[in-house]
């Protein structure tokens, strides 16, 4: 084994997805990973923490898409347009790696302890959205709302999206989600 290879990380995610797909996620060990990619548990460990974050190690960038596109938002935005175009920056994301994205959700789906962390990341989501509003001048409980109902719009539209391939796309699916959140409201 050479010293090193070019993408190594793209390798590692690579493989452990194609693992946790053949094989479950809890039946897949590092060292199955590792070798499938050509590579050492050292190199593994220099990219992720543990087998979980290979599946969640694009969250923190993906926040950081998200709380730019907030602070991108014309100043004329409400807040709830500022969400939009944060789900809309993470929806082209997901959209342009969408096999990928299913495949993963696909693992995450069939274990407990993958949905939890999930949770945990959607959660950290939306305080980073709310994060952003407030520093927009929204206040408090308006970010808070918006933040937590844009997640649940993120987390619907997702579901139908990963349910129905092929059919719409997830940016199409969110302004679907906002659209009827705007009948709800009476709003739109």
């Amino acid at each position: 084994m050479g010293r090193w290879e070019p993408n190594a990380r793209g390798r590692l995610e690579r493989a452990a997805l194609e693992l946790y797909v053949e094989h479950g996620f809890e039946q897949t060990t590092v060292a199955k990973i590792t070798e499938r990619a050509g590579l050492t548990e050292r190199t593994f460990f220099r990219h992720f923490a543990d087998k979980r974050e290979v599946l969640f190690a694009g969250s923190g960038a993906m926040r950081e898409l998200c709380v730019d596109a907030v602070a991108a938002a014309p100043d004329s935005a409400t807040p709830l347009d500022m969400v939009a175009a944060a789900l809309d920056a993470a929806s082209a994301r997901w959209e342009e790696r969408g096999e990928t994205v299913r495949k993963r959700q696909t693992v995450i789906d069939a274990n407990a302890e993958l949905r939890e962390r999930e949770l945990i990341k959607l959660a950290a989501l939306s305080t980073a959205l709310a994060d952003a509003m407030r520093q927009r001048g929204v206040a408090e409980l308006t970010a808070r709302l918006t933040a937590e109902t844009g997640i649940v719009v993120l987390k619907v539209a997702f579901e139908r999206w990963i349910g129905d391939p092929g059919q719409r796309s997830l940016p199409q699916l969110i302004k679907e989600c906002l659209n009827a959140l705007g009948t709800m409201t009476g709003s739109r």
